[in-house]
């Protein structure tokens, strides 16, 4: 297995498994969608974004805070313009 494929694994496990209901359907769904379309770096992108606590992030997506945690990338907006 090459490193993509076991950081493509954590990101999806990651994603899935939060702590909330809501962060693991938003980016879980989010993650199964895209995670194909990535590449290296905006998979280190997401998986930095993934370690963000999900009160943040919730602010972030559900809120429309501009939260100066959540870096400004491609992943990023790519998740603010997702929908479930």
């Amino acid at each position: 297995m090459t490193n993509k494929e076991i950081l493509r694994k954590q990101i999806v496990y990651r994603s899935m498994h939060r702590g909330s209901k809501e962060m693991d359907l938003l980016l879980g769904n989010f993650v199964k969608k895209n995670i194909d379309k990535f590449n290296n770096n905006e998979l280190k992108d997401l998986e930095k974004l993934l370690f963000i606590e999900d009160e943040i992030i919730y602010k972030w997506y559900f809120e429309k805070n501009s939260d100066n945690a959540i870096p400004n990338t491609k992943v990023s907006m790519m998740l603010k313009n997702f929908k479930l």
